[in-house]
């Protein structure tokens, strides 16, 4: 099965109103920059998705990628472990008018949550967070003598994420650290979509080598030169671009 798509604005019509959205990345790390301002655009031209519930690491830097997602009010919630990155005031200015609603999670969780959504895992237990703030209402257990607080799985509707390479097929592999959340998404979401740097053909790829196989993709797109966030940010970039 051919899963190439023909453009960004193409892979990202599956967004729809009020969904969840894993999106990649670990600040810039992975984050598919292309996908989210194809996102964008498509909002700007119908007003079309909002509403959506964004799981990511954290909570976006300066005005582009996720920070421009959210600065354009497409977000109603946010699922993320860092919101204090080097410069979230997009998301912190909608956050202290109530515009924008916070759900934190301790790193670990959060990677462990994802996975456990792809796992098919409804809800598991770990001593992080016990006794704190974030465990307050969530059901409690003790296993030899410690204990632990109950998490449930986070599962998406869609992913976006930023791969190396992928072949027709949607068999992918990452590049170092842009590796981050990305495999765990694409297993937890409905419908994973991966911009990728290029596309080869069914067999180009070692199997050996295969991170993230073509049964968890639904598309992919090749963005042969993708920005990359702490780039933009140095440059002074916003997106959508404002008009002098």
């Amino acid at each position: 099965m051919d899963k190439t798509i023909g453009s960004a604005g193409e892979a990202v019509a599956a967004v729809r109103d009020g969904d969840t959205v894993m999106i990649g990345g670990f600040g810039g790390s992975g984050a598919p920059i292309e996908l989210i301002h194809a996102l964008i655009d498509r909002f700007l031209a119908t007003g079309s998705p909002k509403g959506l519930t964004v799981v990511n690491n954290n909570a976006g830097n300066g005005h582009v990628g996720l920070a421009a997602l959210i600065g354009q009010g497409m977000v109603r919630k946010l699922v993320c472990s860092f919101p204090r990155s080097a410069d979230p005031r997009v998301f912190t200015e909608r956050y202290q008018r109530g515009e924008i609603e916070l759900e934190l999670v301790p790193q670990g969780t959060l990677a462990e949550r994802i996975r456990a959504g792809g796992a098919g895992i409804p809800a598991f237990y770990t001593p992080t967070a016990y006794g704190t703030d974030l465990a307050v209402g969530k059901p409690t257990a003790e296993f030899d003598g410690r204990p632990y607080v109950q998490e449930r799985w986070l599962r998406a509707d869609v992913a976006l994420v930023k791969a190396e390479a992928g072949d027709r097929l949607g068999n992918l592999v990452f590049r170092k650290a842009a590796r981050n959340f990305a495999p765990l998404m694409c297993m937890a979401a409905t419908r994973a979509i991966v911009q990728v740097a290029r596309i080869v053909e069914p067999g180009a790829i070692d199997p050996e080598h295969v991170v993230t196989p073509g049964i968890f993709v639904a598309g992919v797109v090749e963005v042969s030169e993708p920005a990359q966030e702490e780039v933009l940010n140095r440059a002074g970039a916003r997106y959508p671009e404002v008009a002098a």
